[in-house]
């Protein structure tokens, strides 16, 4: 596998920037990661998916995620954000002890993104998701990226991975949403692996679509 990418997809997520750093060597403690985080931001993970699977045994995804992050113009901070703070998923079993954090830490963030593939006329939901679904935490995810004494700085930007719910019109990637193709939808445009103007099945992105 060496050339463009055949099978471009997306990967719906948020993003949090830091507001506070922290040392090298001194680890952000769960409990106090929140006062760490300025805000959040839209973030689409773009995803060559071809190149992904071709590298990903042994070397892991490289170069198949490392060429084009998308960020919303904004950001929402977390003050913003509280009232919208709700329960995060039970985590079974508990997490380590630098992992747990008392109360709630999850937001009621609902998330949907359209597609418009090129010559149409207009977009159509492909999923409809929420951010509450996450499975860890802003937190916990900052308190697992300090706890070897890894320094952050003001302004980095940290992904929350594929957010992705419980029902098959939820999945926050076309990857997920069409089984990798296998798993394809027989209605016009629209749904999760809907049809391009030449009949096929829309399992990628392609030159000239609108996200």
């Amino acid at each position: 596998m060496f050339g463009a990418c055949r099978k471009l997809d997306i990967e719906l997520e948020t993003g949090f920037v830091i507001g506070g750093g922290n040392a090298l060597g001194e680890p952000i403690a769960c409990a106090d990661a929140e006062a760490h985080i300025f805000g959040m931001v839209l973030l689409n993970d773009w995803s060559a998916r071809d190149i992904q699977q071709w590298e990903y045994v042994p070397l892991g995804p490289f170069n198949s995620k490392g060429f084009a992050t998308t960020i919303s113009p904004w950001i929402v901070t977390l003050d913003a954000l509280e009232p919208f703070c709700v329960a995060q998923p039970v985590q079974e079993p508990q997490p380590l002890e630098y992992l747990r954090h008392e109360g709630d830490h999850a937001f009621d963030i609902a998330l949907e993104f359209t597609l418009r593939p090129h010559g149409a006329k207009q977009a159509t939901t492909i999923a409809r998701t929420n951010f509450k679904y996450m499975y860890w935490t802003m937190a916990q995810q900052l308190a697992h990226h300090t706890v070897a004494g890894c320094n952050t700085r003001v302004g980095d930007l940290m992904g929350s991975g594929t957010i992705s719910g419980p029902t098959e019109d939820s999945y926050g990637s076309l990857l997920e949403l069409t089984w990798n193709g296998k798993k394809p939808h027989d209605d016009e445009f629209g749904g999760a692996d809907a049809k391009g103007g030449n009949g096929k099945s829309k399992q990628r992105q392609r030159h000239g679509d609108g996200l």
